[in-house]
């Protein structure tokens, strides 16, 4: 980065902190503070919705994400459309009508004390622990790639965060999200459009779709995992066990896809806060819907970033580790990779010949010559993956690391931005990272804050207190779960590719969540205490089968596992007590 690309990043985000603290100051009560006064319309909402959930992680790691396994990924959100429907229909009537300030406190209302303290004591667990991830992947990424010390780079994400939501609370972040989703967009965009054009003269646009998919990587839809298609002796019970063991396909996608997004955007302060901003019903509604239309497209641009960036490199080499910075101290430390390396740029060589005939194959509309080519590039891809396996063995052996922490698909993106994009360009991009890390985690302290203000501090410590104590407390809150986040960020351990890492630990969570909302809403028959031990038991279950059966159930199948055992397991709790001891008022 040159002074150019400094004056780009600190300007932008400069700009975007004076604006928010100056256009929402004078909050004067809780109200405004956590709602914004319920004055946002629809389409404040749907941006402030879709900021939240698009945090750093997204930007930084989808990309990588396609770039090693393609666009299947995108099965991730095929549950979104029908979730937004679901709550648009039932969670948003409701909320408005009760005048609620989190979602927690009509779980009160339809139960108890317990379940209430219980839910938003899960809430905020994993946002807790979410909200410090947001922050320290990408402080993880820009100390690697800018050479400095993380916990500069987590102090700078949280502070800038911390001043304007503090000041401004829920309207600072939903009026700072509008503009941090457009730079981020068009950055994203306009890194895709110089990975197209650095692209061999003669491929046009339509031309990357057919070489996407004739190396694997434009598989938006899986029905079947390729274990199970490639082994048609298994059983059915070898079948099912693959199909749950696979993370991301139509199965996984759709039904556990559904349950997660019913549980994040129905239960989850951090997304209940953004549409219980909405003026009215019909603008939190338009925001949902909005959202689910608009998610699916956004996420398919930001995957195809990433196919762009993998053509790019079929065609100028790539670095046998894009976390260059940690090969280099690997090599500071004894590690020689003279003989790879020079294994690589033969397979490199001879790739870049291949996929030249695939794509004068594809225009000419050879097809036996694309079947011939195919396999040879596939082939050659299969080499080069072992071989820069073998080299993160080697680091990890050289630095007495983890293998996990060798994994380089969260450097694909950055490294690509840092080593072609012009100057001017890369201190927007690092705009945009900063600003992603504080879009969504301004939303996640927000949803905190309300939370431990209204469902603990105001509800079982101090109850009876002044409203300007209750919006001093909110602003301690959210400085203290700022600091927390800052704190976990510095302490961090980077685990798997973030973006899944992320949603893992959602999932660790949101299934039993939401199966005390669904008790709540549509299951009149079920009572407190019943639900109470069903989401213990639940939650329970779901980290037994995190720790010691991951490899048998992805991640994903949580969310409708633990909700099923929220439920099924309150109903037997409720046949097995006698009625007296179930107190709990039911829904009206």
């Amino acid at each position: 980065m040159n002074t150019l690309d400094w004056i780009v990043m600190f300007g932008t985000l400069a700009l975007i902190v004076a604006y928010g603290t100056w256009k929402s100051r004078g909050s004067q009560n809780i109200e405004a503070f956590l709602l914004g006064n319920k004055t946002l319309p629809w389409w404040m909402v749907c941006l402030s919705i879709m900021a939240t959930q698009a945090s750093a992680i997204t930007f930084l790691s989808t990309p990588g994400q396609a770039y090693e396994d393609g666009m299947r990924f995108l099965q991730f959100y095929f549950g979104l459309p029908l979730a937004m429907i679901i709550l648009s229909i039932t969670a948003v009537p409701l909320y408005h009508k009760l005048k609620v300030f989190t979602a927690y406190e009509y779980l009160e209302t339809r139960f108890d004390l317990k379940v209430r303290t219980l839910t938003a004591f899960f809430f905020l667990m994993l946002r807790g622990l979410s909200v410090g991830i947001t922050i320290y992947a990408p402080s993880l990424i820009l100390s690697t790639i800018l050479g400095w010390n993380i916990n500069a780079t987590t102090l700078m994400i949280g502070l800038l965060v911390m001043v304007y939501t503090v000041s401004g609370g829920t309207k600072a972040v939903s009026l700072t999200q509008k503009y941090q989703l457009t730079i981020i967009m068009s950055g994203m965009v306009l890194t895709g459009a110089i990975a197209f054009y650095h692209l061999p003269e003669g491929i046009g646009f339509m031309d990357t779709f057919r070489l996407a998919g004739e190396t694997g990587k434009l598989n938006l839809v899986t029905i079947i995992p390729d274990a199970v298609t490639k082994n048609p002796e298994l059983g059915m019970w070898e079948r099912v066990k693959l199909t749950l063991a696979d993370r991301y396909n139509l199965i996984s996608g759709l039904l556990g896809g559904l349950f997660l997004f019913l549980s994040y955007f129905g239960a989850d302060q951090s997304q209940v806060g953004r549409y219980l901003g909405g003026s009215s019903v019909r603008e939190s509604r338009l925001g949902l819907i909005f959202n689910g239309l608009l998610k699916i497209p956004m996420q398919f641009v930001i995957l195809y970033i990433g196919i762009l960036v993998f053509l790019f490199y079929q065609f100028n080499q790539a670095p046998l580790l894009h976390n260059v910075h940690l090969k280099q101290k690997a090599e500071q430390a004894g590690a020689q990779f003279g003989d790879a390396q020079r294994a690589y740029d033969s397979l490199y060589i001879a790739r870049q010949q291949k996929m030249v005939q695939l794509n004068e194959a594809i225009q000419s509309n050879d097809a036996s010559s694309v079947d011939a080519v195919r396999p040879e590039i596939n082939d050659l891809q299969q080499h080069e993956r072992a071989l820069r396996q073998r080299v993160k063995q080697q680091v990890a052996a050289t630095l007495n690391i983890r293998e996990a922490d060798t994994q380089d698909k969260d450097y694909v993106f950055i490294n690509f931005v840092m080593s072609y994009l012009p100057h001017g360009i890369i201190g927007l991009l690092m705009a945009v990272v900063f600003s992603a890390a504080m879009s969504s985690s301004a939303g996640e302290l927000n949803a905190l804050a309300s939370t431990t203000t209204v469902d603990i501090y105001r509800r079982s410590v101090n109850r009876h207190a002044e409203p300007l104590h209750y919006l001093k407390a909110s602003r301690w809150l959210t400085a203290g779960w700022a600091v927390f986040a800052m704190i976990f960020a510095s302490l961090a351990n980077q685990a798997e590719n973030l973006i899944q890492f992320v949603n893992i630990i959602g999932s660790l969570f949101y299934g039993t969540i939401l199966g005390v909302f669904l008790s709540a809403f549509y299951i009149k028959y079920l009572k407190a205490t019943p639900v109470f031990i069903g989401a213990v038991v639940a939650e329970l279950f779901i980290l037994y089968l995190y720790f010691f059966q991951r490899e048998a159930v992805a991640f994903l199948h949580y969310n409708y596992i633990g909700c099923l055992v929220v439920i099924g397991v309150a109903f037997l709790v409720q046949m097995l007590l006698p009625k007296n001891t179930t107190p709990g008022v039911t829904a009206q």
